[in-house]
This record gives C-alpha cells, structure tokens and sequence, in this order.
C-alpha cells in the first residue's frame, strides 16, 4: 500500500482529520482570524467547534479546511453550533465526483447549515421585527388560508390529535407590515425532495429531526421573499446548506453539493438591504469589515 493510500485511509478513520483540525485551530493566524470575528469569545468558540467534530464520527472524516470555513460562516453571523442548540449546524456530506482519469472518488466535506432559531436570532437583530415565529399547526387546528389576502384561520383549542399537518412562520415589522407563510407537511416533505438529494437518506437531517428542518424551510421561505435583508440575513441565506469554498474581502464563494441545480454559485459583492430609515444597521458594518480582511483560511 503506497503513502497515498494509507493517508486515505486514515482519513476515513478520522485520525489525520481530526488532528490537522486541531493543529489548524491552535495556529496563531486562526486564532487571530476568529478574534478578529468574536473578540473575547473566539477561544470558547473555537473550542465549540473542536467538541462538535470530536463528537460526530462522521464530521471527523471531513476535509478539516472546510470544517473550519464553515465555522468561519458561523462566526461571523456570531451563531452557536452546538447541534443542541438548534442555532446553525456543520454537517459532513459524503461527495461522489469523477477525477481527471474518469473514475468515481468519494469526498467528505462539511456543509454550512443554519437553524430555524438562527434565522429568528438574525432577523431580531436588525431591530426591524415586533414579531417573528415558526410553528406547527396540529391536526383539526388549521382552518383555512387566503393566499389572496394573507389571512390564516385556525383554532389552537380543537386539536385532535399529535399528528402534525402545516407549518407556520410569521413576522410583523415594527412598521406594521405583516406576512404569513404556510405549508402543509406534504408541501414540506415535497419541497424537500426536489432540493435535497439527501432527504431519504437515514442520517439526513431531514429524517433525524424533520420538524426543525420543516421549520427552518417556511421560515426561511418567508424572509427570503418578504424579510428585510440585512448583510447577516443575506449571507445566511447564501451559505445555508453549502460547503464554504472561500471566504475573502470580495466574496463568499459556495458549492451547493446537495443540490446540483446551484453548484458553484458565488455570492459577489453582497449588498445592503436597507431598513425603514435607509441606514445599515451596526451588525451589518461590522460583518462588512469581516470580509474585507485580507486574510483567508
């Protein structure tokens, strides 16, 4: 067996993997990269982020630089990922492609995802929000929608039962502007299956914890067609479900592995939504000096 082979190997054990992680993370140019990002909280970060890959076995498999890109994703919206949490995720995803000779190769990289609660924690930052919500509706409590008006009636008090049957997400802007959007579970399970080429997977996220995915979908729907955008928001929405390919001053590049329709989108010169009084809020200056660091991983 040639040296190729045996480092191949011992990537697929998570040995190499998890010490070239450990050796990048305690490298004084990381460190300065992530203290740039959170300040004080970088060294508590940065060791979240080694605990959540010495506790997936699978994540410990993972290419370590891409392990660390999508931290960086996660450190600049300042969200937790303790998986426990429910904030933002790093999940490994096994990629088949072909090499120059022809031949199928399998690579294990992680994947950037956000969570439900890490939408909501976003959208309240921007201090544009009197309300913002996701939930589900119980068997017997939906009654009806009005796509036209965007009026929802339902009854909490007539569930009949533990069967799940719609998702809700809603905001109210402080200006008084209002939206709902709603899903049957079936709308769900669909919208999963056409843009998630791991859904029936067993250890897809979608069939460990289908309500949290089911949550983040009609919330992240909702803010992405009626929200108010800041850079934040934007860059969440981006880098949801993607392997970070480069973060830089200019960009953040994205390969979107679990669904082939948006590989290798970039995300050039983000811009600013602005809220109601035209001005940026001081979450989105300081995420625009992040990317405009000369340093990359």
């Amino acid at each position: 067996m040639d040296n190729t082979n045996k480092l191949a190997k011992k990537n697929n054990n998570g040995t190499v993997g998890q010490a070239t992680l450990k050796s990048m993370i305690n490298d004084e140019r990381t460190k300065n990269k992530f203290k740039e990002m959170l300040g004080n909280k970088a060294a508590g970060f940065l060791t979240s982020l080694m605990n959540t890959t010495n506790g997936n076995a699978q994540l410990q498999q993972a290419d370590p630089n891409s392990i660390l890109k999508a931290g960086a994703i996660a450190a600049t919206l300042d969200l937790p990922i303790d998986p426990n949490l429910g904030f933002a995720y790093i999940v490994p995803y096994k990629k088949k492609y072909k090499d120059e000779l022809g031949n199928w190769n399998e690579k294990n990289e992680a994947q950037f995802q956000m969570g439900y609660k890490g939408f909501v924690q976003l959208a309240i930052r921007t201090g544009q929000y009197k309300r913002i919500n996701v939930a589900e509706l119980y068997e017997g409590q939906f009654e009806s929608y009005d796509p036209i008006t965007d009026e929802l009636k339902y009854n909490l008090e007539n569930r009949l039962s533990d069967e799940i049957t719609h998702y809700v997400a809603y905001f109210q802007t402080i200006n008084g502007f209002e939206k709902y959007n709603i899903m049957s579970r079936e709308e769900v399970e669909q919208h999963g299956m056409k843009f998630s080429k791991t859904f029936k997977k067993e250890k897809s996220t979608w069939q460990t914890d289908f309500n949290a995915m089911a949550k983040k979908t009609v919330l992240k729907l909702l803010l992405s067609k009626f929200g108010i955008l800041s850079i934040e928001m934007q860059t969440a929405l981006k880098t949801d479900q993607a392997v970070i390919k480069d973060v830089n001053k200019d960009s953040v590049e994205v390969e979107y592995v679990d669904n082939e329709n948006n590989v290798n989108d970039t995300v050039d010169e983000i811009q600013v939504t602005v809220n109601n009084n035209n001005e940026t809020t001081e979450e989105d200056e300081d995420l625009k000096g992040m990317f405009n660091s000369e340093d990359q991983f």
